[in-house]
């Protein structure tokens, strides 16, 4: 094992929001939305469903993801404003503004003769160009879910291919890149196009990196032509409350992977991941992220679902005593991880 490289400094030099959007996300029964939505008084956002039937009344951005639920539940992921929404649509871009915030999705198919590469590019110089021209330049949090994201494509696993096409769309288009990253997710599906959506905004965020990890940014060479373009977390305030959106995390110290072949150690080493980056982010935002009280909302990929049990046994701790958490079968961006979790979490 080679030395462990030194991350750079874990945030970019991002003025905190002066203004931050009143943002909020829960996972809600299917069945239960209309009924919570008119009891919360809040406005959709944005729907992210696993399979889950969405009402047709909903008129904010819906996107369907081949990602199973575990568990014999039906949940969707809910995010709402405030504030009122509008929704703007062009071809196969939808996009959410409240105030200065922006949720937006774009789902584009493989086309004949055109790698996940290119289609990365074409999907992400799209999105980017419709969100700017709406006035929200800044991401704050980005998820992508293609299928395959393990085998092959000439030569290079799909993963890679997809980081070099994300890669190629955001350099010289994102203002301060790298260091104006957000947070970020890909997993893999088991089946449908690729699929994107992200939260942006008028203003920029704080863009964190976590002090057991190098910057995803920063890897070295043979993890790819490409490093992969995220941050590994997203810390937004205003004056009712902070959030730190969290990238999908994984058994990596360093940049290596860790416990190669074991669930429960894999989480374990997961957790420890996440306790660092909580207590990073209150160092620097003077918040309570990293207590139980903290109330957060959790999404763990779960490559193998006989892993379940033990998963879910790892993950009674008093970190999630306050949290929901839904459980999802997907493929991860290494092979040998079994297990990632991503979050929001929100201190009032």
């Amino acid at each position: 094992m080679g030395q462990r490289a030194i991350p750079r400094p874990l945030r970019s030099h991002q003025p905190l929001l002066e203004a931050a959007p009143h943002l909020r996300m829960d996972y809600i029964e299917s069945a239960h939305l209309s009924r919570w939505l008119a009891a919360s008084a809040t406005h959709p956002l944005a729907i992210v469903s696993f399979g889950a039937p969405v009402p047709a009344s909903i008129s904010c951005p819906v996107i369907t993801l081949d990602l199973p639920q575990l568990g014999n539940h039906a949940d969707l992921e809910v995010w709402t404003s405030d504030q009122p929404v509008t929704v703007h649509r062009r071809n196969e871009l939808v996009a959410a503004t409240s105030g200065n915030m922006l949720a937006s999705m774009v789902q584009l198919e493989e086309e004949p003769g055109e790698g996940l590469r290119e289609t990365t590019e074409r999907a992400y110089r799209r999105l980017l160009h419709h969100i700017q021209e709406l006035g929200y330049p800044y991401l704050w949090r980005a998820w992508n879910f293609f299928p395959g994201i393990n085998e092959d494509e000439d030569g290079l696993e799909r993963y890679r291919q997809f980081c070099i096409g994300r890669y190629q769309a955001l350099d010289g288009t994102l203002q301060g890149f790298p260091e104006s990253l957000p947070a970020g997710t890909a997993v893999g599906t088991k089946s449908g196009p690729l699929q994107l959506y992200v939260l942006a905004g008028t203003h920029p965020a704080i863009h964190l990196g976590n002090p057991r990890q190098v910057h995803a940014y920063e890897y070295p060479d043979h993890y790819g032509p490409r490093s992969p373009s995220f941050a590994r977390a997203t810390l937004l305030q205003s004056d009712l409350h902070a959030q730190l959106l969290i990238s999908g995390t994984a058994s990596i110290v360093g940049h290596e992977s860790r416990h190669i072949g074991h669930p429960e150690t894999q989480i374990l080493e997961t957790v420890d991941n996440l306790h660092a980056l909580l207590a990073h982010a209150d160092d620097i935002a003077g918040t309570t992220h990293s207590r139980p009280a903290a109330r957060g909302r959790y999404k763990v990929y779960v490559r193998e679902p006989n892993h379940l049990d033990a998963i879910q046994r790892a993950l009674d701790i008093p970190l999630f005593a306050s949290s929901q958490i839904v459980y999802l079968q997907g493929d991860l961006c290494r092979k040998e991880l079994l297990v990632e979790i991503e979050g929001v979490v929100t201190t009032d």
